[in-house]
């Protein structure tokens, strides 16, 4: 096809409405992406930045900025297209939300939220996790919806005698777009865990839920708070007039999309990778990093680095989630690009990036016995309620701008890699990992200190950067095709309509980054000491 071709054709699925809409609402941008009929290709993006702020010691998001978030990034992507194609974009085929996964959002029977929404940043459920963990026999992170919703019941809190339902981020918005209370069943397996012979919530362990609270919260019945569960390529309901009012406050967008059932981050990062058959598994680093491994067999111990969820299509996934990704990262970025700028030479952050990155190429392989530590929230993986973010070193470690940004991205996979540790010694193998997000941008870089990390190869894709909101969009459209009548599984639609034509960049191993990066966890796990001192030294 001609480019000009694939112009025509791209214009008459946007006149046509034959497009697929993916949002993703992600931890520092909400971003909006358009396919067409070909599926990997990206049509138009628009994007909006946000922040979470720390108030009342929550890590939270208002509701107000999740809406003018989406508006704006929804209004980007029409001026993209405008601008493109010359068109005014009036409706959509199939639309998909994605969002940061667990956390908490409650409201009551008129839809009221109850209490400001809890995000996955938050460790203050220690007690609610602990005692859940014990009475399911499976691991019940902090930042699992039922660990909020237990901790606020242990805490007495006043808002749990009038609540109605509770969901995640992916779940509200779609509930204002199409009336739905719906979720997909990976965003689901992050509020409760999923009976893998069903697909729906563990029915044995929500009555075991049930009676523990008995007692304390008798009105309770987990199951009628919980959103019901679909899988990929089920109905999730239509945009409603209202819900495009929402979208699009011009009033020009059409109500009558399908949705596909909401997602979280997780599963929008296996579509993106075509990562969703056992044996393949993905990383996804942005503010935070997880690695998703889609598991060919029960784990045989439970370990409080692994969470079980599953893939959009309900297969079981072992996810080793880290709260604290490239945050630190940027910020120092930040730093040296200021510094560019009053030295008096000024370029943009993603230059910024490419210097820094190909300087750590140059860097020494154990990254000089330089070390540093991303934590600005509490991690629990490394045992740490709070985060302070540190750079350490010793009097003889060899501090150089190489080793500095090596240390850097090694600190970004340190707790990460402890995680996967375990899954290697449960013996768990895998035949393809692959990654995305804006940290691999930089071809080449982060991709290969990766495989060094896990000493395995690491694929990234061409879409890599585009990440979650392509994956939604993708799921939007698989959804679209079932109800047409296309009868292909997830992974089968995702390697023969989707991947089929994609060309992954692989990078082996470094033997030498291997060692490296293994004597730099060695030092990484020892000095945890020093960052926990940190926590416990400075308010």
């Amino acid at each position: 096809m001609t480019s000009n071709d694939a112009f025509d054709a791209a214009r008459t699925a946007i006149l046509s409405g034959r497009t697929s809409l993916g949002i993703e609402l992600g931890s520092t941008r909400i971003k909006a992406c358009l396919i067409g009929d070909d599926l990997s290709e990206v049509l138009a993006v628009g994007s909006h930045e946000w922040e979470n702020e720390f108030v009342d010691r929550v890590w939270t998001y208002s509701l107000e900025n999740v809406w003018s978030g989406i508006q704006a990034a929804h209004a980007a992507l029409v001026a993209d297209i405008q601008q493109k194609y010359g068109v005014q974009l009036e409706s959509y085929g199939a639309v998909g939300v994605s969002a940061m996964m667990h956390g908490y959002l409650a409201f009551d029977a008129a839809g009221d939220q109850l209490v400001p929404f809890r995000t996955w940043r938050n460790t203050t459920t220690g007690p609610a996790a602990s005692e859940l963990t014990e009475l399911f026999g499976l691991n019940i992170p902090l930042r699992w919806s039922i660990a909020h919703l237990h901790q606020a019941v242990l805490d007495a809190e006043p808002h749990v005698s009038q609540l109605a339902f509770i969901t995640t981020l992916a779940g509200y918005v779609h509930w204002r777009l199409t009336g739905r209370k719906v979720l997909g069943v990976g965003d689901a397996s992050g509020m409760f865990p999923i009976d893998s012979a069903t697909g729906g919530y563990d029915a044995e362990l929500l009555a075991r839920y049930d009676g523990l609270v008995a007692e304390r919260s008798p009105q309770l019945s987990l199951a009628a708070l919980l959103p019901e569960v679909l899988v990929a390529g089920q109905s999730a309901g239509e945009l409603t007039a209202e819900g495009a009012a929402l979208l699009d406050p011009t009033g020009v967008l059409h109500p009558g999309a399908v949705l596909c059932p909401p997602e979280g981050d997780a599963g929008t990062g296996m579509v993106a990778t075509c990562s969703v058959a056992p044996r393949t598994g993905n990383v996804s680093a942005g503010t935070s990093i997880f690695a998703m491994v889609v598991l060919e067999r029960p784990l045989t111990s439970v370990h409080h680095e692994l969470d079980l969820v599953t893939t959009p299509a309900g297969d079981p996934v072992a996810m080793v989630h880290c709260n604290n990704g490239a945050s630190e990262l940027a910020a120092w970025a930040g730093m040296f690009g200021r510094f560019s700028a009053a030295s008096g030479t000024p370029i943009d952050s993603d230059a910024v990036f490419d210097a820094l990155f190909r300087e750590a190429l140059e860097g020494d392989a154990d990254a000089g016995g330089l070390l540093a530590y991303n934590h600005l929230a509490g991690e629990p993986i490394a045992g740490l309620t709070e985060g302070r973010p540190l750079f350490v070193r010793t009097p003889d470690s060899r501090l150089t701008l190489a080793n500095f940004m090596r240390a850097q991205l090694y600190g970004v996979f340190g707790t990460l890699s402890l995680g996967m540790r375990v899954l290697a010694e449960e013996g768990v193998e895998l035949d393809a990992m692959f990654a995305h997000g804006g940290l691999f941008r930089t071809a080449g870089v982060a991709q290969r200190f990766l495989a060094g990390s896990l000493d395995a190869p690491v694929s990234v894709a061409a879409t890599a950067s585009e990440g979650g909101a392509w994956g939604i969009a993708v799921l939007a459209s698989f959804t679209a095709a079932a109800a047409s009548g296309d009868d292909l599984t997830l992974d089968g639609y995702l390697r023969e309509r989707v991947f089929a034509g994609q060309e992954f960049e692989t990078v082996a191993p470094d033997p030498a980054d291997v060692a490296g990066f293994s004597s730099y966890l060695d030092r990484y796990a020892a000095g945890l000491a020093v960052e926990r001192a940190a926590v416990d030294s400075l308010a």
